[in-house]
């Protein structure tokens, strides 16, 4: 990486601390310090949503995953626009009328304690963990470009974060949102316009679509339902509706976010914005991959894109096998690009015999490829038994820094690291929340001054920064991280939400039965993951159907043992 890529990067990520520091480093109280006074307007929520939830793995990880699996994972969204409006009529109303910190202070006054302390607990386990992706994703970037231990570039990144959410709390992360969106937006912008002016002269924008479309990468909708297959249009729309209903009704990293704005109106907007931007920026961001892997059907892409591992297997005993795959890939791939010469001379010209017996000899020679890159994999893990042999999160990576120019490569690199950034203050933000509304000053310490919950919320930043920091050192062996993450939340997602719906709408149902069927439902989602095939988009329903079902079934149980 250039001198100037250097000089882009680094000066955003100082400024970016620096000014969130200066700018909210006076707060006084804990309202100030958590819900920044409740004034945001509802651009700045719906910039403060998006950034929330577009951490590194959204750019990093999603660009490979189209790469990979095509762009069936927009599917993952489809049910989001719903649950933006179910939420801006039924949860946003009552959180600002109740004046909560929390979510999970609306289930005791519902409820009692134990489902306040459930809801929190099971949001801190899983949000923790999660924060730890947010860190481990730009950690992953810098070790690859400096040839670093990764294990001390994650402790850079997560302490930069630490900083200023430490000392400006949610004004902080609110006000560096809106700065880090602009970059993310700049720099996504410039990485698909270069991707355009990187293909060959005689391959346009049309026959860009064409190759990828024919080629599987832009099967965007799948209309076909199956249990098995993680991504199609009624996963995302029914496990997609549940999970952001959660998500954004539930989990207080998004709660906080319209918390803070001004009044019902400003939350609603940003939450209803949010809805109708996502899906196209979703979209834009898988396209990406899409149009990386028409651009390596023309350029020879390494055999794996972990270049780490490459001169790893390189060096040891293995490096002569593994330098002629290199070859026979090279050699494979160069036909290839004849193949799909003949294959858009053959859609130009409408002959549908020659489009299919174009796409046969470009399957084949895929599945050769595949074959060989299998064989570099067994090389790789013989030379190191610990390789990470997913090198999905590397893809996009390895195309921003070989192919593009001197200046762009560090605002793309900005982009990622400030959407990192963002997502995990955020994060580490609504976890102090948690810990000090919901358990400190609940159970241990009930009336202490401000000053001394600010500290506390301050020092409670710090813990689970250094918590996720610890988690994102075992985050490397996780695959996917964009699946990862999701799967992650999905464990938890559809018992909270379950516990919220049976709080909103069932009023007959109390809260023991309430926490039972919570508890068992959880017990059934983790069995799931563990025992079955089933996607985890269903997770999600399966908890949340679990938790309505089992309480109302308890609730007489629960009665008579009462009585």
């Amino acid at each position: 990486m250039s001198i100037l890529d250097w000089i882009v990067l680094s000066s955003f990520l100082v400024f970016v601390v620096i000014y969130g520091v200066w700018k909210t480093r006076n707060k006084k109280d804990i309202k100030d310090y958590l819900l920044a006074n409740r004034s945001a307007p509802w651009y700045t929520v719906t910039l403060s949503i998006m950034a929330t939830q577009a951490s590194a793995i959204t750019f990093l990880s999603t660009p490979g995953q189209s790469y990979v699996d095509g762009m069936r994972f927009v599917q993952f969204y489809l049910g989001l626009p719903i649950a933006m409006i179910i939420l801006s009529i039924t949860a946003v109303p009552l959180y600002h009328k109740l004046n909560v910190f929390t979510a999970y202070e609306y289930l005791e006054q519902r409820f009692d304690l134990k489902n306040r302390t459930l809801g929190s607990v099971l949001f801190l386990i899983q949000r923790g963990l999660a924060a730890g992706f947010t860190i481990f994703a730009p950690a992953l970037i810098i070790s690859v470009i400096l040839g670093w231990n990764i294990s001390y570039t994650i402790f850079i990144i997560g302490a930069l974060v630490i900083i200023y959410t430490t000392v400006g709390g949610s004004d902080a992360v609110n006000k560096t949102h809106l700065l880090q969106m602009i970059i993310i937006s700049a720099g996504m912008l410039m990485a698909i316009v270069m991707l355009f002016r990187l293909l060959p002269q005689d391959i346009s924008f049309i026959d860009a679509a064409h190759i990828a479309g024919k080629m599987g990468k832009l099967n965007a909708i799948t209309f076909e339902f199956d249990w098995r297959d993680r991504y199609n249009f009624w996963s995302g729309l029914i496990g997609g509706t549940f999970l952001a209903l959660s998500y954004f009704g539930t989990d207080q990293s998004q709660v906080q976010r319209y918390l803070s704005g001004s009044s019902v109106t400003q939350s609603r907007m940003g939450l209803l914005m949010n809805g109708i931007v996502k899906i196209p920026m979703q979209f834009g961001i898988l396209l990406i991959g899409a149009m990386v892997f028409v651009f390596y059907q023309f350029t020879v892409p390494p055999l794996f894109f972990n270049s780490n591992e490459t001169v790893n297997v390189k060096s040891s005993r293995y490096g002569i096998e593994y330098r002629k795959l290199e070859d026979d890939y090279s050699r494979i791939h160069l036909g290839k690009q004849e193949q799909i010469r003949e294959m858009l001379s053959a859609v130009d010209s409408g002959n549908e015999p020659e489009i299919e017996e174009s796409l046969r000899r470009l399957d084949s020679s895929s599945e050769s490829e595949k074959m060989i890159r299998k064989e570099a994999i067994e090389l790789i893990e013989r030379a190191n038994p610990a390789a990470d042999t997913n090198d999905t999160n590397y893809i996009f990576l390895s195309f921003v820094i070989n192919f593009l120019p001197v200046g762009l490569i560090g605002l793309i690199l900005a982009a990622i690291l400030s959407a990192s950034m963002s997502s995990t203050s955020a994060e580490l933000n609504a976890l102090a929340s948690t810990t000090v509304i919901d358990i400190y000053k609940r159970l241990i310490k009930k009336k202490a001054s401000e000053r001394h919950y600010l500290l506390v919320s301050k020092g409670a930043t710090i813990f689970w920064g250094i918590y996720a920091i610890n988690f994102a050192l075992f985050a490397n062996r996780l695959g996917s991280l964009i699946e990862a993450v999701n799967i992650l939340g999905s464990l938890f997602y559809g018992t909270i939400l379950g516990i919220f719906l049976i709080a909103f709408y069932i009023k007959r149902v109390g809260g023991t039965a309430t926490f039972t069927a919570a508890l068992i439902a959880e017990f059934a989602v983790i069995a799931c993951f563990f025992f079955t095939e089933i996607p985890y988009l269903w997770y999600n329903m399966i908890g949340c159907v679990l938790v309505v079902l089992l309480a109302q079934i308890l609730e007489p149980l629960m009665r008579k043992v009462e009585l």
